[in-house]
């Protein structure tokens, strides 16, 4: 049905890779018993195997130890278990203090506005006009009260990479833990949490070309032990209670060991091929995020005197699918809190549009949809009130 679309909006899911699918297929036909320990029958005792070799794979990416990966349903729920885990152990014992930048993504600023709501103190950190944060700035956040931090490794909407050896230096120092999402960042950008002092990280399988519904939480060892916030069974070494999602787990695995830095080296031209025309070729364009260091895969352009949702659905007749920012914002009728973070207003905010790229992507796909954006643009600003004329 979609065969002739060219999909833009790798940022929000990605497509299953069919050699994802195949490793899943025997967790689902063939050995789909949930895990059982070695005092169990076989085919829980093979499961479990697969599961252990799954969180070895996706834990050896991240410089990690096994133990220390809990297989979570996704992104949300990870960094809903790390700030609320860390807030509930920790609230009695240090204090209710939290610190998350302005532009994270919604799992982490809803959560962290749910605990304010219980309560809790929470410091949103300022970026600067390209959306990083100043390690000086967290430096001075920082409070004996407080209990986490959490700043992403790179921003979903705008692409923007922090800078974790030094936002990571200043908790360490400080005594506090560290949280990142890294839900579009793992695999693309280098994370390795055996030199970044880290504590917790948000991963996802979505992003990569994995399948919907598995994501994963890296947890230091010598961290204080996260409350659970989900009742039930003792899986995940009592972490997180839920049947394992065996499948989902193996796919995971399957498809962080697929990404290439070759790939990733070609995501990075089309992504600079997009923002270099965009911004030489098509008059009153802003980018939103720094030109680099930024994620490889991400492009974000604002089209002034224009509306982000006219320009997505006339591309979308044109047989091109991108967004107006994260897949979390898509519904709302509110700007983007990211934008309006970076100093943005309003109309830069509605005139936004993000181009993600991914691996079914080509090199031809950034020129064709430059190509047509400048053309939808044109056409949109000679009817436009807001236009210069």
């Amino acid at each position: 049905m979609y065969e002739n679309i060219t999909y833009l909006d790798n940022s929000a899911c990605t497509r299953l890779d069919e050699r994802v699918l195949e490793a899943m297929k025997p967790y689902f036909f063939d050995t789909y018993a949930v895990a059982t320990s070695e005092f169990g029958y076989s085919m829980g005792i093979e499961a479990k195997e697969g599961l252990e070799k799954a969180r070895e794979n996706i834990a050896s990416k991240l410089g990690a130890n096994s133990g220390e990966i809990v297989f979570t349903s996704g992104a949300t729920e990870s960094s809903n278990m790390a700030l609320k885990g860390v807030a509930s152990a920790l609230r009695d014992k240090k204090g209710k203090h939290i610190i998350v930048s302005r532009i994270e993504d919604f799992p982490v600023l809803n959560t962290a506005k749910a605990l304010e709501r219980q309560g809790f103190d929470v410091t949103y950190l300022d970026v600067d006009p390209e959306g990083k944060v100043d390690p000086e700035s967290l430096g001075g956040a920082i409070r004996e009260d407080t209990v986490l931090v959490s700043v992403q490794q790179a921003n979903q909407e705008i692409g923007t990479v922090q800078d974790l050896a030094a936002l990571s230096k200043i908790c360490e120092e400080k005594d506090v833990l560290l949280h990142t999402d890294a839900t579009h960042s793992f695999t693309r950008l280098p994370l390795d949490v055996g030199k970044l002092p880290v504590d917790l990280v948000t991963l996802s399988a979505h992003t990569l070309h994995g399948p919907r519904g598995i994501g994963g939480l890296f947890i230091r060892k010598g961290t204080p032990p996260l409350h659970k916030f989900m009742d039930g069974g003792f899986q995940e070494e009592n972490r997180r209670a839920g049947v394992e999602n065996i499948p989902g787990a193996v796919g995971f695995a399957e498809a962080v060991k697929l990404v290439t830095p070759e790939e990733t080296r070609q995501l990075e031209a089309m992504r600079d091929r997009v923002i270099g025309r965009g911004l030489s070729e098509i008059p009153d364009v802003t980018l939103n995020g720094c030109r680099k260091p930024r994620l490889p895969q991400n492009a974000n352009l604002t089209f002034h005197y224009v509306e982000g949702e006219s320009i997505t659905l006339h591309l979308d007749m044109k047989g091109f699918a991108v967004s107006t920012g994260s897949a979390c914002f898509s519904r709302s009728l509110e700007a983007s809190h990211v934008i309006m973070g970076i100093g943005g207003n309003h109309e830069r905010a509605h005139g936004s549009v993000r181009i993600s790229f991914g691996r079914y992507n080509r090199p031809e796909d950034a020129d064709a949809i430059i190509d047509n954006i400048k053309e939808v643009v044109t056409r949109l600003r000679e009817i436009s009130p807001l236009s210069k004329k």
